[in-house]
């Protein structure tokens, strides 16, 4: 996992992702090594972040960590260091093969998403075949667009000396858009004509959206809803679980004889776990068309989306009206 450095001090924000494969059983030990390169890499300059995304289900054990620094020059201090080479020769034992990295010139700030999925996918290009490239790129773009639950992409050309791959990351709402998306028959045609173009590609899948380290200067949705939608989004997700954690919970801690403010904090805890897990995924997805803002293209949609909160709201006070036989 070698970088030469490239001496570039107009470059800006600068990310090293590397993956690698921890050995079975390695995981503790792994993830106190990782603390200390971490650690390690704060106290060098230009340094901006560093996060550490763990296998997803059904990914054999591979972890993925995210360095981003300010410029280019710090990006490959650090990589060069005397340091992260102790570091790495800590590790000797801890992966099952040498781990692989991508670096990533440019990416500006955006708002982080919850459940965004993004994958990083590095291309060896064959020589003379970039502008080729660069054009089917453009095409799978399209294509991507049309896919739901895309968000977004940006396209990294390499960085000489450091690396030679194209890197395109994109993501997706949910980890069930990417995986449709990378399975679909569209892609299959699209990567037998891109095979002109390159010789290999690697697909990597991150459970984050790298915390909004990247616009997705090509993405249609890259601001989070208006604080009046997420109100009414959480008050329809809120409202049912309280209810029914009161009739549930809420009764039988009382019939126990539970101080009530141990009892509430319970109530509490589980009513959190239930939102965070549970209905606001579900809720954000089953009104997506109206919470993500740039799909919110007319009036009517607008509207529509506002009616079926409502009448949502109406249902379940109905039904908990009917339930504890208060209905008027």
């Amino acid at each position: 996992m070698s970088a030469r450095a490239s001496r570039d001090s107009t470059a800006v924000n600068a990310t090293v992702v590397t993956s690698q494969k921890v050995r079975e059983g390695r995981a503790d030990a792994y993830q106190r090594w990782q603390d200390r390169t971490n650690e390690a890499a704060r106290e060098f300059e230009g340094f901006v972040g560093a996060e550490v995304y763990p296998p997803g289900a059904g990914e054999a054990n591979e972890w993925v960590a995210v360095f981003r620094f300010s410029a280019m020059d710090y990006l490959t201090a650090w990589l060069d260091s005397a340091r992260r080479q102790e570091l790495l020769d800590e590790a000797h034992g801890l992966f099952e093969g040498p781990p692989t990295q991508e670096v990533l010139q440019g990416g500006s700030p955006a708002q982080p998403a919850p459940e965004v999925v993004t994958a990083v996918i590095s291309h060896e290009v064959k020589p003379g075949c970039e502008e080729g490239f660069q054009r089917w790129q453009e095409k799978t773009l399209r294509e991507q667009e049309k896919a739901p639950g895309f968000m977004g992409s940006e396209l990294f050309a390499p960085v000489a000396g450091v690396q030679e791959n194209w890197v395109v990351v994109f993501r997706f709402e949910s980890r069930m858009y990417l995986d449709d998306w990378l399975a679909s028959d569209v892609r299959k045609k699209l990567l037998e004509e891109g095979s002109r173009y390159f010789t290999s590609y690697d697909v990597r899948k991150v459970g984050s959206s790298f915390s909004g380290w990247f616009r997705f200067d090509h993405g249609k949705d890259q601001s989070a809803p208006p604080n009046w939608k997420q109100a009414m989004t959480v008050l329809l997700a809120l409202y049912p679980t309280v209810m029914v954690l009161n009739l549930t919970v809420g009764y039988g801690l009382e019939k126990l004889e539970i101080r009530e403010y141990i009892g509430l904090f319970l109530s509490n805890v589980l009513s959190v776990s239930a939102l965070t897990w549970l209905l606001m995924p579900t809720v954000n997805r089953v009104f997506g068309f109206w919470l993500v803002p740039a799909r919110v293209r007319t009036r009517r949609v607008q509207m529509l989306g506002i009616a079926l909160v409502v009448f949502c709201y109406l249902v379940c006070i109905g039904v908990f009206g009917m339930i504890t036989g208060q209905i008027w």
